[in-house]
């Protein structure tokens, strides 16, 4: 781009001072440029105009040319509204304005020609418009020849005249004085071999298209661009790290091959096998690995990580894990620990909560090497915790730790980066992993194990609590247990929703023979382990919950997930709280119960919820329901940052533009070739967003 649009937008004909000030609050538009890229999000047909006689009941919004006839204001007080209308020679049709009826009334002339736009609604036997939009008609408006752009815009610039109509004026504005001095961004060969239109035609038809084909034309083009630099610098900077750091080889299987052939309890599913080879060819390589291992829940992660660090550790390196919650910390290190004591390795777990004494024993036995595992949560971060050779570095549920606690983790070895393995039991969609995570290898376990049955989900509404009640007494008749998980802990004024407390008492009236525990976010870890115990040991029969118990709980007798208010969760929620049950080899289940009033997007939920257990296409649908940036959270604002293309309808474009993106790289790795000269000024002057999420440093 020229400089030209770098110019402060004050400038731009029609803003000045006052104007500028609020598109940069309001829009963050600061530049010609940032207005030139902030695209319309809809446009509508006003290549057409219709005459009054072909007006019917399915018309969403028309466009009708006609000479104003009369107008009067009738009604009194909160009725009051102006009556106006409009004829052509096919007819006449009666305008409508409640709102803004005596500043209309100032403004338009009888006896003057109007271009008129608004949807018809049917009304006591004939057709009228309530609040059209009203354009003089002049020589230049006679017959639009685009699309009209609808573009995003606030209360407040609409109070200073900069809603839709007034932002397309400042973009025919800019466009006037800006389209010559556009440049293309993309190689010749890149516009040619992808068919795109030039990065000018775009960019003008983006704003102002002729009609549907070129929109679609337009649309490919930017969206293909704005994938394919994305991509171009996450593949660079995973090429630069695997040169720049240099990774401890492990290639010795010594202790694996023990572990394998006397101490498995059980056959590993393929997925897993492929996992652990990917891992492997990775630790012999020489390069620091980077990989992130994605499995639905149950799908055998933690087993997986287990092989690995026995990897390291027959090399003579050690193996930390790291996990975001104490309850999940502790489920680790009780599931690894019979295995490390089987082969005779040294295990220990650290946590926040750990006594000095502990402490001290695990700082020293770290430091001479003797302690080979440490599980941990965040205190594994602590500068006292100091390893002689911290070989591979593994991190649970990673999406639940800021960049900076990672960082240090990655910082545990001076002489080589440790090897490092990010878990998650939330299936990302690919097109995510692709973007979020571009510079991280990313391995799929996508295989439950043998022996695993589906869990049924079933939708009820509340009417049906009795029903339900019979249901939970029958399964607790034959030795299961059962969870029930509210949305909130405290009953909210803002939100009818059932307190856990409330839902507490309820239970514990209609299960007086049984034994009901309660957990949620607010108790002291040491009252949240004993009921937690309680409920691995059947002390308890039914616990009344938060969501604090979705991730890693592991209890394979309970077989009923009960979730209230279902509808106030999202899918990878749901997903996550159902993934608590199933563990074992009984037959499981997922109650959703929900209100009879449902919107539309909770229907979408409930319905994907109840078909189908695939994480993956859970995933996807949350992306197509939520979009990307409320999936990752805000800590991911990276990737809000797409200007046109969207992540869950774009995937097709995207793959074509990451391809595209890594033959460049293959070919041209420093883009030193003349044709690549755009493209590498495009880089150095594109804004020095950080795009490296993926980067555990």
């Amino acid at each position: 781009m020229s400089r030209f649009f770098d110019t402060k937008i004050e400038f731009l004909k029609g803003v000045g001072p006052t104007k500028a000030e609020l598109l940069n609050k309001e829009l963050k538009i600061f530049s010609f440029g940032d207005l030139l890229q902030h695209y319309p999000f809809r446009y509508e047909d006003r290549t057409k105009v219709y005459q009054i006689h072909e007006i019917t009941g399915s018309m969403t919004n028309i466009q009708l040319r006609g000479c104003l006839r009369d107008m009067r204001m009738i009604g009194e007080g909160r009725k009051k509204r102006l009556v106006a209308h409009l004829v052509d020679d096919t007819g006449e049709i009666e305008l409508v304005w409640f709102k803004g009826a005596s500043w209309m009334q100032k403004n338009i002339k009888v006896g003057a020609v109007y271009l008129v736009f608004g949807k018809p609604t049917y009304f006591n036997g004939k057709y009228n418009i309530a609040h059209p939009e009203m354009d003089p008609a002049t020589e230049g408006n006679q017959r639009p020849s685009y699309l009209h752009p609808i573009y995003p815009s606030t209360e407040k610039l609409r109070a200073r005249y900069l809603d839709s109509k007034g932002i397309s004026k400042l973009q025919k504005n800019l466009l006037i004085e800006g389209y010559k001095l556009i440049n293309e961004s993309l190689s010749q060969q890149l516009v040619e071999w992808h068919q795109l239109i030039s990065k000018k035609e775009a960019l003008k038809s983006i704003h102002f298209p002729s009609d549907q084909n070129v929109l679609r034309k337009a649309q490919y083009r930017l969206k293909f661009e704005e994938f394919f630099y994305l991509q171009l610098r996450l593949i660079k900077l995973k090429l630069t790290r695997v040169e720049k750091f240099k990774g401890q080889v492990f290639d010795s299987t010594t202790i694996l091959t023990d572990f394998y052939n006397n101490h498995l309890p059980f056959e590993l599913t393929n997925a897993q096998k492929k996992v652990i080879r990917e891992i492997y060819h990775d630790l012999k390589s020489g390069k620091q690995m980077n990989r992130l291992i994605q499995g639905d829940v149950g799908s055998g992660k933690t087993i997986v990580s287990f092989i690995c660090m026995l990897i390291v550790i027959g090399n003579g390196a050690q193996a930390a894990l790291m996990a975001p919650t104490e309850i999940l910390a502790d489920q680790h290190y009780k599931g690894l620990k019979p295995f490390a004591d089987e082969l005779g390795l040294e295990i220990a777990m650290l946590k926040g909560s750990s006594r000095k004494k502990a402490r001290q024993i695990i700082s020293e036995t770290l430091a001479d090497g003797s302690l080979q595992i440490l599980v941990g949560t965040h205190a594994l971060i602590e500068d006292t915790v100091q390893f002689k050779n911290l070989g591979l570095a593994i991190v649970d549920e990673q999406h639940r730790f800021g960049v900076a606690q990672r960082a240090k983790l990655w910082k545990k070895n001076q002489a080589y980066f440790p090897h490092i393995l990010v878990m998650t039991a939330t299936p990302i969609p690919r097109t995510l992993a692709m973007t979020v995570y571009g510079d991280l290898d990313v391995s799929t376990i996508d295989e439950l194990p043998a022996g695993r049955k589906e869990i049924q989900t079933i939708h009820k509404y509340d009417s049906n609590r009795l029903e339900l009640f019979g249901f939970i007494r029958k399964q607790i008749a034959l030795g299961r247990q059962v969870y029930v998980v509210y949305p909130l802990i405290e009953e909210s004024e803002k939100l009818d929703l059932k307190d856990l407390t409330d839902g507490f008492e309820s239970i514990n009236r209609a299960f007086p023979e049984y034994q009901v525990g309660i957990l949620h976010g607010k108790m002291k870890a040491d009252a949240k382990e004993y009921e937690m115990q309680r409920f691995v040991k059947n002390e308890t029969q039914i616990m009344v919950a938060t969501t604090v118990i979705e991730v890693g709980v592991n209890v394979p007798n309970a077989t009923v997930m009960v979730i209230e208010n279902a509808e106030r969760f999202g899918l990878a929620q749901l997903h996550q709280l159902r993934g608590r049950v199933g563990r074992g080899a009984d037959q499981s289940y997922c109650v959703l119960m929900t209100s009879v009033k449902l919107t539309k997007e909770s229907k979408n939920r409930i319905q994907t919820m109840v078909g189908t257990n695939n994480g993956f296409e859970i995933a996807e649908a949350d992306l197509k329901l939520r979009g990307p940036g409320d999936m990752m959270g805000t800590q991911q604002s990276g990737i809000l940052d797409l200007l046109i293309a969207d992540l869950g309808k774009d995937s097709a474009i995207l793959d074509i533009a990451r391809q595209a993106a890594q033959e460049l790289l293959k070919e041209d790795p420093n883009l030193e070739k003349e044709e690549n000269a755009p493209i590498k000024l495009q880089i150095k002057n594109q804004r020095k967003s950080s795009l490296n999420w993926s980067r555990i440093s």
